[in-house]
């Protein structure tokens, strides 16, 4: 099993299971819809709803929402958990939001806070004059950040139900953008109403409205009672919400066997591949996807029509020195810190500086930023989110704090720093991986999990740059298919 713990990471695979039952649990906030009328703030009633939490017919959790009246608004309290298997390795989650929903609706204020064994992530945030003000929290960091709105943001339990309750026609759509406090970044979903349809749940024959809610290419589908409850999800991977009541939500989560989520959305290979690092290229035939979506053309990948031609880079001329003065435009945004990559912090900085020395040609610093990396952190699959500080303090994760604490040395060290995304080969299969990219004179991979650089041709990218860019891909999971074509040696 020690090539399997070593070489598989999940990054953002748990984020986005998460994210496809739950759209308030990470992307709690919508911007309101121009179409939607929210003129009947009394439309939605008070309630008390618990929800399994099924993986391809598998209970792995139960969800807990509460939704009630209060002076001058509502408040919606929902509880999620979960027992899931990343690696091989079975951990338990919990997820709990709070919010404070105004009269019509608009979120006032929130309080989110997730939990999985040592790791903890809180979050909490207000609105007041145009600005969302959000303060972050993980284990030996904290972040105050503030987004100005053009428009009134909501949490998605309350619009959702709220758009069925405002009188949505059979054909009737309407986009709404979400913001995401995890990524700072907003993306468009599409609400349509299906029509009525009618569903057992409970044993019960229900009269249904039929929703479909779409995001990046990922269509997710709720059935959603009169009264304004939802009472089934289904979409992403096989991920299924039913609704059931409280002594069944609790119970019977102890004796399902819990699926390999890793193994749910790897991608089988239709050829042994012995020792990938030497290889110094490879063809795929790549198909199951849009290839608007994805990032797979440029730099060391080439696509021709369905053929993804991927080749080693050549590292052996790189310069001996970076001028910052003389970076392009991308080079010097991915210098700068962001929320979860606190390349400024001094502890960061500190370290960087004990690993590297300030006349080390930059292929070096690279190097020895990911030796130091790949000797020092454990290897463990992390249900958290990732932030390079909190890895730092933990000393262990996954492929994604790998990649975030990589990301941080690197620009603490001067040299700039992506992330990457995509498939990675490993006994037969084709698991979903973070690695990085740096900039040493030109971009170069780098896998500090594998201690890679440049990392081997079976690193298949398609998603780079920021962290909010994994959201990429929801478009690929449970949908791709891989055939390998040629092995240039």
């Amino acid at each position: 099993m020690k090539p399997f713990w070593i070489g598989l990471g999940i990054f953002g695979l748990v984020f986005l299971i998460l994210f496809s039952f739950r759209l308030d649990v990470f992307n709690a906030f919508h911007g309101v819809p121009e179409r939607l009328s929210l003129s009947s703030p009394n439309a939605l009633p008070e309630k008390d709803v618990w929800m399994n939490i099924l993986l391809k017919g598998r209970k792995i959790g139960s969800s807990h929402t509460v939704f009630l009246k209060i002076q001058d608004g509502y408040r919606l309290e929902e509880t999620v958990r979960m027992r899931l298997n990343t690696m091989g390795l079975t951990q338990d989650i919990i997820l709990k939001t709070f919010g404070r929903l105004n009269s019509d609706f608009s979120l006032s204020s929130f309080d989110f806070e997730m939990g999985s064994g040592r790791f903890h992530f809180s979050a909490q945030g207000s609105v007041s004059k145009n600005v969302l003000s959000i303060k972050t929290g993980s284990p030996g960091s904290s972040k105050d950040i503030h987004v100005p709105l053009r428009e009134k943001i909501y949490m998605p339990s309350g619009i959702l139900n709220a758009a069925v309750t405002s009188g949505m026609k059979t054909g009737d759509e309407f986009a709404i953008q979400v913001f995401d406090p995890v990524s700072m970044a907003t993306e468009p979903v599409i609400i349509q109403m299906m029509g009525p349809e009618k569903i057992v749940n409970m044993g019960i024959e229900k009269n249904t409205k039929k929703v479909t809610v779409s995001y990046k290419g990922t269509t997710q589908v709720a059935w959603i009672e009169e009264n304004g409850d939802v009472i089934r999800e289904e979409g992403f991977l096989g991920i299924r919400l039913e609704k059931t009541t409280r002594e069944d939500a609790l119970s019977g989560l102890h004796n399902e066997p819990i699926l390999d989520l890793t193994e749910v959305a790897s991608v089988r290979s239709n050829m042994p591949i012995n020792e990938p690092f030497g290889l110094k290229g490879i063809d795929v035939e790549i198909s199951g996807v849009n290839f608007k979506t994805v990032r797979l053309e440029g730099g060391r990948q080439r696509l021709k029509d369905n053929i993804l031609t991927i080749m080693k880079e050549d590292i052996s001329a790189l310069p001996d020195i970076l001028d910052k003065n003389k970076l392009g435009d991308m080079e010097r945004r991915f210098l700068m810190p962001s929320p979860f990559i606190e390349s400024d912090h001094p502890k960061i900085e500190n370290l960087a500086k004990k690993i590297v020395s300030a006349d080390d040609r930059p292929v070096i610093k690279a190097n020895k930023l990911v030796a130091w990396l790949h000797n020092h952190i454990e290897k463990r699959p992390v249900l958290s989110l990732p932030d390079a500080l909190a890895t730092l303090e933990n000393r262990v994760g996954d492929c994604n704090e790998h990649a975030v604490l990589l990301a941080a040395l690197a620009r603490a060290s001067d040299i700039p720093a992506r992330i990457e995304t995509g498939l990675v080969y490993l006994n037969g299969r084709f698991y979903y991986h973070a690695w990085n990219l740096l900039y040493v004179g030109q971009w170069v991979t780098a896998d500090s999990v594998l201690g890679q650089m440049p990392a081997d041709v079976t690193h298949i990218r398609f998603s780079s740059g920021a962290m909010e860019k994994q959201l990429d891909l929801m478009t690929v999971i449970g949908k791709i298919k891989l055939k390998i074509t040629r092995l240039i040696e």
